[in-house]
């Protein structure tokens, strides 16, 4: 660690760099008639989205792959229009059921009889990264070689860009939206919520499954897309969904930068206004899971909140992964920031807990944090692609779901809450803050304190490790600043 003077001089910097990103980021969105994405009031729904909050809605939430891949699988078996795909990447061989077919199999079955169309990043324009343009291609013609599966390529971009969505349309009338690739590039997706040991990383990750009318609003997302870049891009509208009688009201928001689609050509950042409006309207408690935590905007109101808590039992989880791909220093560097924040002398926090996930027992290794997903006062949910940095919030295409509903939240993070601390429901229901401070706290702190001691921990949840009051908070505006150009 760097001495005082550096850290502070790491500090100024890091503060000028990020409000000159803030203030780039305010004109780039108002210059497109989105100004209240970046500047939204507490509270409601995103206002600048394209799709209204929409009633009567089944939302299935799914934790881990082995739950969600299955029923992704049964979903496309039992199509009779249509399967629509898109995705960051998808890797023929992989399959979404242990001992199922492969995903070549399974959408060359269904295109036997129905029309299957898939819509991938064309992939990095350098092979310095992964999947670069010879790889997706290599996956493409594998995938639709003897088939009858329609595959395109969407090569639209800005700079630093991807196409980072994972959708799955079935018939107009199901519709599945998470962080969840079909792909083991990185890691294996299939993976099960008491990550037992395996080779290689373990894989949390999140995604919901979708009936009524919202299902209408991702299928005409998807057409956008592939319209836009299909050779064959005449597919009919998609039907309306009637409401559920028993449904709830959900949104689909979703990151488009601007100049990319003529029908959403100024763009649409309706995660990032979601987002912020939630974390302004916060009162008592904030649950994040990402792969990164660095958009400075989220970053700055997350850390006015931890300065000037709403009340006295206010506190902020952060799940992130151990060793993240990409984005290791800029993500440490905003925990620092916001444990600054929690308590300006000393080095313990009370109110602010960053945490990860390892494969229990000896041998276990990480489990890679894929998972987007935030829960607020057990009010407000939301679960899709795009994680907490400037990619998925300005730069990248990225599709989430969110709820407003207090029954819903609270099922979404009793589920995730019972995976990680591993306790019955009954020991983790009840006031989030006696949770937190009775078990997230000294659970993840002695399990960090185990694998420091002994090389393993006989449970999942850990302290997330290398992290202090003043951990490289340069890293993350720098990095900001160079995706964002």
């Amino acid at each position: 660690m760097a001495p005082f003077p550096l850290n502070r001089l790491d500090d100024l910097v890091g503060e000028t760099i990020e409000r000159a990103i803030r203030a780039r980021h305010v004109l780039r969105l108002r210059r497109h008639g989105s100004g209240q994405a970046i500047d939204p009031p507490a509270g409601g729904w995103a206002g600048d989205a394209a799709f209204e909050p929409r009633t009567g809605c089944h939302v299935e939430p799914f934790v881990d792959g082995s739950t969600a891949l299955p029923r992704i699988a049964d979903a496309i078996r039992s199509a009779r229009s249509h399967v629509h795909l898109a995705g960051w990447h998808f890797d023929p061989s992989f399959r979404l059921e242990e001992g199922g077919p492969t995903l070549r199999e399974l959408l060359a079955e269904a295109a036997e009889r129905v029309d299957v169309r898939v819509l991938a990043w064309a992939g990095a324009p350098l092979p310095l990264f992964h999947p670069d343009r010879r790889e997706v291609r290599q996956a493409r013609d594998e995938l639709v070689r003897g088939t009858r599966v329609s595959m395109s390529l969407d090569a639209k971009e800005r700079p630093f860009h991807c196409h980072h969505e994972k959708l799955v349309v079935v018939d107009d009338e199901t519709a599945f939206v998470g962080g969840i690739d079909l792909t083991a590039l990185g890691g294996d997706r299939l993976d099960s919520d008491d990550h037992p040991r395996r080779d290689g990383l373990g894989w949390h990750d999140s995604a919901v499954r979708l009936e009524g009318p919202i299902v209408a609003d991702v299928a005409r997302h998807f057409l956008m897309r592939w319209r836009a870049t299909a050779e064959n891009g005449n597919v009919p509208e998609p039907s309306e969904p009637a409401p559920l009688d028993d449904g709830i009201e959900a949104q689909f928001v979703r990151t488009v930068p601007e100049r990319l689609y003529d029908p959403c050509r100024h763009g649409e950042w309706s995660i990032l206004e979601s987002y912020l409006r939630a974390l302004r309207a916060a009162e008592r408690f904030v649950y994040i899971e990402s792969q990164f935590l660095w958009s400075p905007e989220v970053c700055f109101v997350l850390a006015e909140k931890l300065r000037r808590p709403p009340s006295d039992d206010f506190r902020v989880i952060a799940l992130l992964p151990a060793h993240p791909n990409n984005g290791t220093d800029d993500s440490r560097g905003q925990v620092g920031l916001q444990i600054n924040a929690d308590k300006e002398e000393g080095e313990d926090t009370t109110r602010f807990l960053a945490c990860t996930l390892y494969q229990p027992g000896p041998g276990g290794n990480p489990v890679y944090v894929h998972s987007k997903a935030a829960v607020i006062d057990d009010t407000w949910v939301t679960i899709g692609s795009a994680n907490l940095n400037e990619h998925s919030l300005f730069n990248d295409t990225e599709a989430n779901v969110i709820v407003r509903d207090p029954a819903f939240a609270r099922e979404v993070r009793l589920r995730l809450w019972e995976e990680h601390l591993e306790r019955p429901r009954e020991e983790i229901d009840g006031d989030p803050t006696r949770v937190f401070d009775e078990l997230w706290l000294p659970l993840a702190k002695e399990r960090l304190e185990q694998r420091r001691r002994d090389g393993f921990a006989d449970g999942k949840l850990h302290l997330l490790p290398h992290v202090s009051r003043r951990s490289e908070a340069l890293w993350g505006p720098l990095n900001g600043l160079l995706v964002d150009g």
